[in-house]
């Protein structure tokens, strides 16, 4: 359904029964009042976008997670098996097998692969089925929510995150967090790419910077659709329910929609180039990695660092609380050398 762009709330009485659109009306040209018009190919997209979003992971809340963990984590680590906890505590579960296994494999759950013995010999298979803590979390939240958001708030400052992953051998993932005021970088080294991990990381933030210094830098935060930023409340709100943040997220298949991050991804790949395993990283590589990177002079930024221009707004002490360095222009190495 489009609306004119004149749209008012007087309108026409043909609008109040079906087919409640304009289209056919023989008055359409001359009439005055508010008109709304049926475009197939827009609603066609709306209906492949949530089609496609309802048939991805799972529904299930934050709270009956929580639930679920407390019962079945204690059990595995003791080391019970999943067919013996589920047939010992079948009405408490109340969710079979098959799912709790799609929950370990997602890493929502405390308990990992590691601690399935029997598990841990199987070949990791080549796809692996997404879970979704919250498939509704889009709903709210969508670029068209955050373009009317910052329109309300065009002062307040964006965040862009997203995630680089290396080869399948290893689960290690960056996710990597970028300050669209400064052009800086951040990069935190997770031991899996899931929502938990996410959450672990912003709150690992929160924590260093203090909750007034977060919520003055981390104002809105824009990642992509992936599974790994399927939690939104849990990085919108402290352990004491307080509002921190603002996320929302780009339209599928719209990396450009946050471009910035994307383009700055290219210094992390001439370090660790594509198809490299992030085995060997540590987060003190990362942290010396991000130093080189945020050093590095820009045109764009009118023949400044991102290092200078976050100092800048952010001070020096904040740097240092971020580990991050100014490393000499000279002295700067972009190339996979730096980490051996």
């Amino acid at each position: 359904m489009v609306n004119c762009p004149d749209f008012e709330e007087e309108k026409c009485s043909s609008l109040k029964k079906a087919p409640y659109v304009c289209n056919s009306c023989k008055q359409v040209r001359s009439c005055t009042l508010a008109k709304q018009f049926y475009d197939a190919k827009e609603a066609h997209k709306t209906y492949e976008e949530t089609r496609s979003d309802s048939r991805k992971g799972i529904d299930i809340t934050p709270e009956e997670l929580d639930r679920l963990d407390a019962i079945l984590s204690p059990l595995i680590k003791q080391g019970q098996s999943i067919h013996q906890i589920c047939m010992n505590n079948a009405a408490e579960i109340m969710v079979d097998e098959r799912t709790i296994y799609n929950y370990i494999d997602a890493g929502i759950l405390s308990a990992g692969n590691i601690d399935l013995p029997r598990k841990v010999r199987y070949k990791k298979r080549k796809s692996k089925k997404v879970v979704r803590v919250d498939k509704k979390c889009h709903i709210g939240r969508t670029y068209e929510d955050f373009e009317a958001f910052m329109k309300g708030h065009p002062d307040f400052n964006v965040v862009e995150m997203d995630s680089v992953e290396g080869t399948r051998d290893s689960t290690k993932v960056l996710l990597t967090v970028f300050f669209r005021n400064c052009s800086l970088m951040l990069a935190y080294l997770r031991e899996a790419n899931t929502a938990k991990s996410v959450t672990e990381a912003v709150n690992h933030l929160y924590e260093i910077l203090g909750r007034e210094q977060f919520c003055e830098m981390f104002q809105v935060i824009l990642a992509d659709r992936g599974s790994e930023f399927t939690d939104p409340l849990a990085i919108e709100f402290d352990e004491d329910g307080r509002r921190r943040t603002y996320v929302f997220y780009c339209d599928p298949q719209r990396p450009d929609q946050k471009g910035s991050i994307e383009v700055t991804h290219e210094f992390i790949r001439r370090i660790v180039p594509k198809k490299t395993s992030f085995a060997f990283l540590t987060q003190d590589k990362v942290n010396l990695m991000m130093s080189h990177i945020n050093s590095y002079t820009r045109k764009k930024l009118n023949n400044r660092s991102a290092h200078q221009l976050f100092s800048f707004f952010y001070g020096a002490d904040t740097a240092s609380k971020l580990n991050l360095e100014a490393v000499p222009a000279n002295e700067i190495i972009l190339k996979p050398e730096l980490l051996k």
